[in-house]
């Protein structure tokens, strides 16, 4: 009688430990379980999703971020050089405008007592040579150097006729070169685009210096930071492009006068950061749309789509 009894018992031990919790919960093969510190482990590999592992699987998406997030920060200092160039007379700053109008033989050698009218001109007023910035002029000697600056201003434009008429003696006038007069009307509009693109690409770039790094996270994140980058590179390079033709067009018409000799030229520096910051918003823009669809992100590792074996993503 007692060896039914022993082996009911047996039995239904067997049949309860297969039922246990334990067993319960292990998972099947080709599924995914949470780790302890809740992350997916594959339960074919179930080592592979380590944190180390997952760090090379992502590692290009890492530079990529990484990157666009240095190229961010180097534009933003050539934005805030260009932004602040010209605005005091000081080291660096002096040397960053963006076209300078030279006036210090503005009457031609071949006029006679060419030099006796260029010193009067200077003693009643006209300066050497005028040089202008995002926000103000500057003007000086060429033997002295910048004598003054003026105020710094929003939305600032250049008018040569304005300015050069305001330093004679009352009464006095200078014939300027009908280019520059019949122009300023379309160049104050062009200027004031450029003023308000510079300042709004330097307001988006110091955002993509610190929201470039969160990309690394998930393509989600690619999408918004590639369309923000995107609309950075149109601002900027805009900016570099009206700020560039204003300069030349300035330059050839106070040259097209052979009446009067005056003389102009780019600012070289000014041209090089500007076109610097553009280049790097560029790439930044590259950086975020390549991420938007290539790379792994944690989040395709995490949900399982793309699978990592010793740090390799495996091909689906």
């Amino acid at each position: 009688m007692g060896l039914p009894s022993i082996l009911g018992v047996r039995k239904r031990s067997s049949v309860e430990k297969s039922a246990t919790p334990e067993n319960a919960d292990t998972p099947t093969k080709g599924s995914a379980a949470p780790s302890t510190d809740g992350t997916l482990i594959s339960a074919d590999e179930p080592s592979t999703l380590t944190p180390h592992n997952v760090k090379r699987a992502t590692r290009v998406r890492k530079g990529f971020a990484i990157s666009a997030s240095v190229s961010s920060f180097l534009s933003l200092i050539f934005l805030i050089l260009v932004i602040i160039g010209n605005t005091y007379p000081r080291a660096v700053l002096r040397d960053l405008y963006f076209f300078k109008l030279d006036l210090a033989d503005i009457i031609p050698t071949s006029v006679p007592n060419a030099s006796l009218i260029n010193s009067i001109a200077q003693s009643i007023g006209l300066h050497d040579f005028y040089q202008v910035g995002l926000w103000n002029f500057c003007e000086g000697y060429e033997n002295v150097g910048i004598t003054f600056c003026s105020p710094p201003s929003k939305l600032y434009f250049f008018n040569p006729v304005e300015i050069l008429t305001s330093e004679l003696l009352s009464g006095a006038t200078i014939a300027l070169p009908t280019a520059v007069v019949t122009i300023l009307d379309v160049l104050l509009i062009a200027s004031n685009i450029m003023f308000g693109f510079f300042l709004t690409s330097a307001g988006i770039t110091t955002v993509l210096v610190f929201a470039s790094p969160f990309a690394l996270r998930s393509r989600w994140w690619s999408l918004p930071l590639a369309v923000l980058a995107g609309l950075n590179s149109l601002f900027v390079g805009a900016a570099c492009v009206v700020g560039s033709v204003i300069s030349f067009v300035f330059n050839y018409a106070a040259t097209a006068q052979s009446d009067l000799n005056i003389h102009a030229e780019v600012g070289v520096p000014m041209f090089v950061l500007m076109w610097m910051a553009s280049g790097l918003a560029l790439w930044t823009f590259i950086a975020h749309a390549g991420m938007g669809c290539c790379c792994v992100s944690r989040r395709d590792i995490m949900t399982g789509r793309r699978r990592v074996k010793n740090g390799v993503v495996q091909a689906r």
